[in-house]
């Protein structure tokens, strides 16, 4: 009889604990990144009271006689799946897809979590507001490069922090030439040249960031008789030109503008040759030095080389050298590459382009805004619409994220049985992905847990009718003596 007593007290003891876990799980239902407990039953010392034996020629075999004396709780499991995605538009707000924990430094140590509630302090770090732990990760450098192989840092967005200008260092040339565009004879009048030219502008950038205006008049060659030669043209450039009462174009002040194919010289033209098939061929710069790319074996230029010269003017308003002379500002004008037609400068019979005309420069800017990728990689977003690389969130994935340790504040910290963490970024190596705007939301299933609660119930009360069923026969027992 006492045994049954005891077997009823574990039973009211460990189904308890379970109504904790169970109670536990209800109070965090809306808890971002929570996971919810389980927990697993099971038996414990049983007395014999008869052993088992084997059979032989005369008798069967007998089996073991036992009793049991209760119950205990064998595990209290994390389960960790995948909680729903709730979206709440907040930049900084993240969420993991798949397989993954946030990596956070507290102090010295690392601990680990689900809930991407993130901000940003007043020092620019994006953080945990509700625990001020930093978020780790990897700071791009000058190159927008990331070194994912490197150790952890905390993650800096400079909010209205300054970009400094960026002086054009590249023109990319991608427009079409209409083959057929009239040819400018050597009297031509102002509306004989319009005609005959055709004019691809851009706006460059110095090194304090003031926008220039870049202009390229491309217009058909002529030899010394005045006929045209085939598929070749001439270019002038123009830095800020301004246009006279006929119609007639000048510099607008940069008469130390030159081309060249190393150091610019003096002059602002220089001549496009084209193959058979309107790919580019050559560049010719004033001075007569050419660009060009190797001949094959049959006599034709090798295809993806690239064709480029040098374009400099002086930067009006800058600190003069030594010598009086305004600071050189230098960038390439970049016409593509030998056989290529999706990206470079063509001539076709078709009408005249000036489609995907790029340069690298940009004024002052100040970051107003970030995006984060399903990779974790920040984007900061200027006001002078220049994107930049600025870091990447890590991950850590566990052997066994069972074997974690919740540590409070939605965290986990890693134990002897969870495996070391290995922290890489997302979508690698087995890591889900990010979703940036969203929170995950807790993995816990009300109805499941109320189904729970009630099993609960009914198993603490059977058990304390064991104890009752037992005191009742103590009970018998001690009036026997009367």
């Amino acid at each position: 009889m006492m045994r049954s007593l005891f077997s009823g007290v574990s039973g009211l003891q460990n189904h308890q604990k379970r109504m904790d876990v169970i109670g536990n799980n209800i109070a965090n239902v809306n808890t971002h990144g929570f996971k919810k407990n389980r927990v697993n039953f099971q038996d414990i010392i049983y007395q014999n009271q008869g052993s088992p034996s084997r059979p032989n020629e005369n008798i069967g075999g007998i089996n073991p006689k036992q009793i049991g004396i209760g119950m205990s709780v064998a595990t209290i499991d994390t389960i960790h799946t995948q909680g729903s995605l709730e979206g709440t538009g907040v930049s900084s707000d993240l969420a993991i897809k798949g397989n993954g924990f946030f990596v956070l430094q507290q102090g010295d140590q690392n601990v680990y979590s689900r809930d991407g509630a993130f901000g940003i302090d007043t020092n620019g770090t994006l953080v945990n507001p509700a625990s001020g732990m930093r978020v780790l990760g990897w700071t791009a450098d000058e190159a927008e490069r990331l070194n994912t192989s490197g150790t952890p840092e905390s993650i800096s967005i400079p909010l209205y922090g300054k970009l400094k200008p960026q002086s054009t260092g590249k023109v990319d040339l991608a427009c079409n030439l209409n083959k057929n565009l009239p040819i400018i004879p050597p009297d031509a009048t102002p509306e004989q040249v319009a005609q005959g030219t055709w004019s691809v502008t851009k706006t460059i950038y110095d090194g304090f960031g003031t926008e220039h205006s870049l202009r390229l008049d491309f217009t058909r060659s002529l030899d010394g008789a005045g006929n045209p030669i085939p598929n070749n043209w001439t270019v002038t450039a123009y830095v800020d030109p301004t246009t006279d009462a006929q119609g007639i174009v000048t510099d607008g002040g940069n008469t130390a503008l030159g081309i060249g194919a190393d150091i610019p010289a003096e002059g602002n033209t220089f001549t496009v040759q084209f193959d058979n098939t309107g790919g580019i061929q050559q560049l010719t710069d004033a001075a007569g030095n050419v660009v060009a790319g190797a001949l094959d074996a049959n006599g034709d230029p090798v295809p993806d080389f690239n064709l480029s010269l040098r374009l400099a003017y002086d930067v009006q308003g800058s600190n003069t050298d030594a010598e009086g002379a305004l600071q050189r500002q230098v960038m390439a004008i970049d016409a593509g590459n030998v056989g290529d037609f999706n990206d470079s400068l063509t001539q076709d019979s078709a009408a005249a382009s000036s489609k995907a005309v790029r340069q690298d420069g940009y004024k002052l800017g100040y970051l107003t805004q970030y995006e984060i990728d399903n990779r974790g990689i920040v984007t900061g977003v200027y006001d002078n619409g220049i994107r930049k690389t600025m870091a990447q969130v890590a991950m850590a994935t566990f052997t066994n994220p069972s074997g974690l340790e919740k540590a409070g504040s939605n965290n986990f910290m890693q134990t002897v049985n969870s495996g070391e963490a290995r922290v890489g970024e997302a979508l690698t190596a087995g890591k889900g992905s990010i979703a940036s705007g969203t929170l995950e939301m807790s993995n816990v299933d009300m109805a499941q847990e109320f189904v729970d609660m009630i099993t609960t119930q009914r198993g603490f009360q059977a058990n304390s009718r064991t104890i009752q069923t037992s005191d009742q026969l103590l009970q018998e027992l001690l009036t026997l003596k009367r």
